[in-house]
């Protein structure tokens, strides 16, 4: 039998990269997308080189019509992992910059929503589907300076508790899996347009965020229980961040 086939979006690093590792340990084809062709390239040399199985495709969510070729050039797909998304700007809402705001909606909900859509009959067919929405914390409680990115994964945590309804009785699992604070290499660096320093007191005082590697590792466990078993949602943060705004920090003196 050939293994079942996982496609990730937002791949190229992150989480994304550190789920499809955990998923082609797990025995899935894993297919890689996501904008950066090099990255999910080395990648897919990566897994194949330890005896998994992977396949890169370039692959923008934003684009409607590019999803849908990519989801045509399948042949068929048990678990979707959209993960795809991404934060711009720290801005209060008065001064916010609207194509921030639009940007992060393109991403977070059309990217997802064009994931799902293009990809659900290919899903259903399967007999047995997974589909994990990666939203946030953020899309629960909100907090000064994130706005638009609060708006945009609450649209995200919107069509996660949706689609799981309208598909009570299909062979198709929604699990949602909403991270609290996780360090990795670019998340809080794009967000700042590159200010390292901005980045870095983002965890500044907190001993061990959560990383990507601790994500993975939540979304892989819920993909792989038992087909009559879903993960509705699962909260993870790190034990330092007991809620948006209660954070332990340890001050360095001198």
């Amino acid at each position: 039998m050939s293994p079942r086939t996982a496609v990730v979006t937002g791949a190229s690093s992150g989480i994304g990269a550190a789920t499809a590792r955990q998923l082609a340990a797990a025995g899935y084809h894993v297919v890689l997308t996501a904008r950066r062709a090099e990255r999910l390239e080395a990648l897919a040399k990566e897994l194949t080189a330890a005896g998994h199985s992977a396949t890169a495709y370039a692959l923008d969510v934003t684009d409607r019509p590019a999803v849908d070729a990519f989801a045509a050039s399948l042949d068929s797909v048990d678990v979707l992992f959209a993960n795809a998304g991404g934060a711009f700007g720290a801005d209060p809402v008065a001064t916010g910059n609207p194509d921030d705001w639009r940007a992060m909606f393109e991403v977070n909900v059309m990217g997802v929503l064009n994931a799902v859509q293009a990809l659900l009959p290919k899903l259903v067919t399967s007999g047995d589907g997974t589909i994990v929405v990666l939203s946030s914390t953020a899309g629960f409680t909100a907090y000064e300076g994130g706005g638009g990115y609060v708006a945009a994964k609450h649209g995200t945590h919107a069509i996660a508790a949706t689609l799981r309804l309208e598909l009570s009785g299909e062979p198709v699992r929604v699990i949602e899996i909403a991270p609290g604070m996780v360090k990795t290499d670019e998340f809080a660096v794009t967000r700042f347009r590159g200010d390292s320093d901005k980045a870095a007191a983002v965890y500044a005082g907190v001993a061990e965020p959560l990383t990507a590697d601790d994500v993975a590792d939540t979304v892989a466990w819920a993909v792989t229980r038992p087909s009559h078993v879903n993960i509705d949602l699962l909260v993870v943060r790190p034990r330092a961040q007991a809620a948006q705004h209660k954070v332990h920090r340890v001050v360095e003196e001198g």
